[in-house]
C-alpha cells in the first residue's frame, strides 16, 4: 500500500492547483494576449533573407517616388539582385562598389538596403548625398515613401511629430538604430556618428573637399572603422571625367564584375558593348544587338529573357581587396524604360558637340569621358578673327558680364557679350594701371560699372555682372565690392577640381572692412570651379563657326561658339589657351587631373573663366525660352543698314570712350609687343 502525498510535497495536486490559480491572477490583465504574442514573436529567429528578398516581400513603391507603383519586384532589373545580395549581413563583402549609367535602379536598391535594415538588421547607418539640400529631397521624395509605403518600417520608424526629435528630415530613429542623412559637403554631417553602414550616393558629384577638411569619401568611411568586419559601404555613381571620377577609381581598384547574358541564337554568353548595337544610318528604330560570338540580330523584344538569365562575372583575376565592383550600362535597361532605339537615338543627337556626347557617355553608357586637354591652337583662333570693332557688341549679343583679375600692379578686366546657347564675343579687354593699394585703380574699376557699350541693334548694354577674383588682396576686394553692391559685383574664389554638381556654390558671408571698421559677415563669396569652365572654355573654342556659304544658307553657329574681333591681338589669344590639362599622381597614387601653364601669362583665360562664372550666378544657364525672347526684344531687331552676317559697326563709330586712368589691352603693349 503506498504513502499518502504531502500535502506540502511539490508534486502535490494542492501545490500545482494554487500555482495555476496564482498565474491566472498575474495574467489577467488587458492586453495579455498581445504581450505573450510579442513574447513568443521574440523567441521566433528572424528568417535569413537577403535584401532583394526583403523588398520582394516588404517594400512597396510610392506614386510620389516611381513610375511603376506597386510593389517592389527584382525580377524588374535582375541585375540589382546579385547587388542586394551583396548588401546583406551574411554576405562576406565590405565594400560594394557600383559604376552604372543614370537610371538604372541604383539608388532603389540603396533604398531597399535602408529598409532591411530599419527591419531586420538594426544598427548606425549613414546615407550621404552630394549636397546637404539634396540630403532633404531625398529624405522627403524617397525615404519618407519608402517608410511610409511598407507597413513593416511604419511600426518601427516613430511617426514625423513637431515635439519629437526621433524623426526628422534628416535623422530617423528605429528600435537598436539611427539613420543619418547627409551633404558630402558638410564636414560636421560626416564626422556625427560612427557608423555600421554607409550609403555613398552619387560619389562623383562629391565636392574635393568638405568644408576643406578632405575628400568627403574619406571622412564618410572612417566612422565605420569601429566595426571592422561588420561594417558594409555601398558606393555608387553615374561616372564623369577620366582621372578625376572616384567611382572610376574605386570600380578599377576590384574585381570589375560585368552582367553577362546569353545569346539567343547560339547560347554564347557575353556583356553588352555599345560597338555592337547596330541600326541603319537615320534610323535609329532599326536598333539591334549584334552577338560577338554568331554575329546573329538580338532584338529588344528578346531583353528581358536575357536579363532573366543574365549572371554577374569578375572580369579581373587576382583581386582581392575586399571590394566587389560592378558596372552596368543602360543597354541593360528593362523593357518600357530606355530602349536601344533611345539609345540610338540619343547618339545620333549628340553629334552635334562633345557636351552632347559626354553626357551620353556618362549617362547611357555609364563610362567616364576622356577631356581632350591639349589647348586649342592660338593660331587658328586668331586667323578667324571676325570684322567688327572692338568696344561694341554684335548682333547676337544679349547680355554683358565681365570678369575682373586683380594683380600686384593692375586690374585686368574682360567683358564678354552672351547670347542663346551661351554663345559669347569678346566686347573688351581693359587693363587699369595701379593695383589693390591704389585709390584711382578702384575708382576707375567703379567707373566701369556705368559704363556702357553699343550694340549693332542701336540700343546701348551695361554690365549686368562684374566677378572679381579675391585670391590677391581679399580683404581690399570685399570692401569694394560692398561699396558698389551685391547685385552687380560679384567677389569669387576659384578652387581647384571638378564638380558636377554645381560649378558655382554660395554665396557664403565673409567679413569685410569698411572705413577701418571690421563688419562681420559683411561681403558675400561665390565659390568657383575653375577646372570646370576652363574644359568648357576650351570645348567651345574647338567649335567651328559656319562657312560664308552655310552662313549664307541660314546655318547657325553650334551652341557656345566663342567669338574674337579683330582688334584682338595674337598675345591676348596666346594668354586665352595658356593652360593644358594633365595627368598627375597624388601623393596617395592617384590620379587626377590638373590645370597647368604652358605659357606665363593667363590673364585673358582667368578672366572669361570669371565672366563665365557670372553668367551662371545670373542664371541663364537655367533661362526659360520666354527669358531669352524678352533679351532680344529690348535689344531689338537688326537694322537694315548693317551687315547680319558679321554685324560689323566699324562705321558707325560708336564706340564709347575709355574710363578714365583705363587703356585697352593694346595700349598696353611694351616696346617688343609684350604685355608689362
Amino acid at each position: 500500500m503506498s504513502e499518502r502525498t504531502s500535502p506540502i510535497s511539490p508534486r502535490s495536486p494542492q501545490i500545482f492547483a494554487d500555482a495555476e490559480r496564482r498565474s491566472e491572477e498575474l495574467f489577467a490583465f488587458e492586453g495579455v494576449d498581445a504581450l505573450v504574442r510579442a513574447w513568443r514573436e521574440g523567441l521566433t529567429p528572424d528568417p535569413a533573407l537577403t535584401v532583394a528578398e526583403w523588398a520582394d516581400r516588404h517594400r512597396f513603391l510610392s506614386p510620389r517616388a516611381s513610375a511603376e507603383p506597386g510593389r517592389y519586384r527584382t525580377d524588374r532589373t535582375p541585375y540589382m539582385r546579385a547587388i542586394m545580395d551583396a548588401l546583406s549581413p551574411g554576405n562576406a563583402a565590405r565594400r560594394i562598389v557600383f559604376m552604372k549609367a543614370a537610371q538604372v535602379g541604383a539608388t532603389e536598391a540603396g533604398n531597399n538596403w535602408i529598409g532591411y535594415v530599419i527591419h531586420h538588421a538594426p544598427g548606425p547607418m549613414l546615407a550621404v548625398q552630394p549636397t546637404v539640400e539634396l540630403a532633404k529631397r531625398f529624405s522627403r521624395q524617397r525615404i519618407d515613401p519608402l517608410i511610409a509605403e511598407s507597413p513593416v518600417l511604419r511600426e518601427r520608424v516613430k511617426s514625423q511629430r513637431s515635439r519629437d526629435a526621433g524623426n526628422t528630415v534628416l535623422s530617423k530613429e528605429f528600435p537598436a538604430g539611427l539613420l543619418v542623412i547627409t551633404g558630402a559637403n558638410s564636414a560636421v554631417g560626416l564626422r556625427s556618428m560612427p557608423a555600421r553602414y554607409l550609403f555613398l550616393d552619387e560619389v562623383d558629384a562629391y565636392p574635393p573637399s568638405a568644408d576643406e577638411e578632405g575628400d568627403p569619401v574619406a571622412l564618410a568611411e572612417a566612422r565605420t572603422r569601429t566595426f571592422s568586419w561588420r561594417s558594409k559601404v555601398f558606393l555608387t555613381s553615374t561616372p564623369t571625367i577620366h582621372g578625376v571620377s572616384r567611382i572610376e577609381r574605386e570600380f578599377e581598384a576590384s574585381d570589375q564584375r560585368r552582367y553577362f547574358v546569353a545569346c539567343p541564337h547560339c547560347d554564347h554568353r557575353q556583356w553588352l558593348r555599345f560597338e555592337r548595337l547596330r541600326w541603319e544610318k537615320g534610323q535609329p528604330h532599326t536598333a539591334h544587338y549584334v552577338c560577338e560570338s554568331c554575329d546573329g540580330q538580338i532584338e529588344e523584344h528578346h531583353k528581358t529573357s536575357l536579363m532573366m538569365s543574365g549572371e554577374w562575372r569578375p572580369t579581373r583575376d587576382g583581386v582581392h581587396t575586399g571590394t566587389v565592383g560592378y558596372h552596368l550600362s543602360g543597354l541593360y535597361s528593362p523593357v518600357g524604360w530606355l530602349s536601344w532605339a533611345d539609345i540610338a537615338r540619343m547618339w545620333d543627337a549628340a553629334q552635334t558637340s562633345d557636351e552632347a556626347k559626354r553626357s551620353f557617355k556618362n549617362g547611357v553608357l555609364g563610362e567616364t569621358w576622356i577631356e581632350t586637354g591639349e589647348a586649342p591652337d592660338w593660331q587658328r583662333l586668331y586667323e578667324r578673327r571676325e570684322p567688327w570693332r572692338i568696344g561694341t557688341v554684335p548682333s547676337g549679343g544679349l547680355f554683358l558680364t565681365a570678369g575682373a583679375d586683380i594683380q600686384k600692379d593692375r586690374i585686368e578686366v574682360s567683358i564678354w557679350a552672351w547670347g542663346r546657347g551661351l554663345a559669347s564675343w569678346l566686347v573688351d579687354h581693359i587693363v587699369i594701371p595701379g593695383g589693390p593699394d591704389s585709390a584711382e585703380a578702384w575708382a576707375a574699376l567703379t567707373d566701369l560699372l556705368g559704363q556702357t557699350w553699343p550694340h549693332a541693334h542701336g540700343v546701348r548694354l551695361s554690365l549686368s555682372k562684374l566677378a572679381i577674383d579675391t585670391g590677391f588682396e581679399a580683404p581690399a576686394v570685399y570692401a569694394w565690392a560692398r561699396q558698389q553692391g551685391f547685385a552687380q559685383v560679384i567677389p569669387i574664389k576659384g578652387v581647384e577640381g571638378f564638380n558636377r554638381a554645381a560649378p558655382v556654390t554660395g554665396p557664403s558671408f565673409v567679413d569685410a572692412t569698411e572705413g577701418g571698421r571690421k563688419i562681420r559677415r559683411g561681403a558675400r563669396l561665390w565659390t568657383i570651379a575653375v577646372s570646370t569652365f576652363k574644359t568648357e572654355t576650351y570645348r567651345f573654342l574647338r567649335l567651328s563657326k559656319p562657312t560664308d556659304e552655310d552662313a549664307a544658307d541660314g546655318a547657325q553657329g553650334p551652341a557656345g561658339l566663342v567669338h574674337l574681333p579683330h582688334g584682338v591681338d595674337a598675345e591676348w589669344v596666346k594668354q586665352l589657351v595658356a593652360e593644358h590639362l594633365v595627368s598627375v599622381t597624388t601623393k596617395r597614387g592617384f590620379q587626377k587631373l590638373e590645370w597647368q601653364k604652358v605659357r606665363e601669362r593667363n590673364e585673358a583665360l582667368d578672366c572669361r573663366v570669371y565672366a563665365r562664372a557670372a553668367v551662371w550666378i545670373a542664371g541663364a544657364d537655367r533661362w526659360s525660352e520666354d527669358k531669352w525672347r524678352d533679351l532680344e526684344d529690348q535689344v531689338g531687331p537688326q537694322p537694315a543698314d548693317t551687315d547680319d552676317t558679321h554685324s560689323n559697326i566699324e562705321a558707325g563709330r560708336l564706340a564709347r570712350p575709355n574710363p578714365p586712368s583705363t587703356k585697352r589691352q593694346s595700349d598696353w603693349l611694351g616696346p617688343r609687343g609684350k604685355w608689362f
